[in-house]
């Protein structure tokens, strides 16, 4: 299940589920962020085993708590078959914990060859022997990843670099929140500011009392330079048709 349904699952009202008796539960195409997780294994009663990759180079990172345990926060780690790293502009590979670009070795049995009819595409793919996917994480020394965001999601704001997914996560954990997006708006003084847009659950009303407490929400639980500046609420956020936020939609309509 995308996380985009698993975050509406989590409006509905935990008696629903307490007839279901789940043996595995998988989610990829965002990264589920660690108060999704929490939710899944006290309501559902399992971990989401997430996993990630691309249409270029598909299913290369997992989770698998039947395996091995799994990290809050972490997206898993390299699937069998698969080395994973993270790398710079120049292909080197970064110490433990940095961020940097998430790349795949090659070769790779589930490569793709090439671009149909666009070579220069297929040719920026790649940083020497590296599939370069176009998002950032990092990697601890344990082989665990953490996905940061899609190099044109993240946001840079006083000289930090933002990633969208810790703060979506914490807004969704309010009781009144059932989906968020963030995206960076341009500020002349910050180069860009976080912004936030809210999808409420039924019955909740949107105010400006209400936007303070997310932005204190937000301040508290992850820190100062990462809550939202502003927050906008919408009856909806634009999804893919497989339920991916489409950020850039929202980024445009700044």
């Amino acid at each position: 299940m995308p996380p985009t349904a698993l975050r509406m699952m989590r409006a509905i009202p935990e008696k629903n589920f307490e007839a279901l008796k789940l043996r595995s539960l998988a989610s990829g195409g965002e990264s589920l962020g660690f108060e999704l997780q929490d939710w899944s294994r006290n309501t559902l009663g399992i971990f989401i085993n997430e996993f990630y990759g691309q249409t270029e180079c598909n299913m290369t990172v997992s989770g698998c708590s039947s395996l091995y345990p799994l990290k809050p926060g972490a997206i898993g780690r390299a699937a069998p078959g698969h080395r994973v790293a993270i790398i710079d502009a120049d292909g080197n590979e970064k110490p433990y914990g940095q961020t940097g670009m998430i790349a795949v070795a090659t070769p790779n049995p589930v490569m793709f060859l090439g671009y149909w009819n666009n070579e220069q595409a297929t040719q920026d793919k790649f940083i020497g022997n590296w599939l370069v996917t176009g998002d950032t994480g990092s990697i601890d020394d344990d082989g665990y990843i953490t996905f940061v965001g899609r190099d044109d999601d993240v946001i840079t704001s006083a000289g930090y670099r933002i990633g969208p997914g810790p703060i979506e996560d914490c807004l969704t954990a309010h009781p009144s929140v059932q989906l968020a997006a963030v995206v960076g708006q341009p500020d002349e003084a910050r180069t860009e500011i976080v912004k936030a847009y809210v999808v409420l659950r039924d019955g909740c009303v949107p105010n400006e009392k209400l936007i303070e407490e997310l932005k204190g929400w937000v301040k508290e639980r992850l820190s100062k330079h990462e809550y939202p500046r502003e927050i906008e609420f919408l009856s909806d956020l634009p999804k893919t048709n497989t339920g991916k936020i489409i950020r850039r939609l929202l980024r445009d309509s700044n």
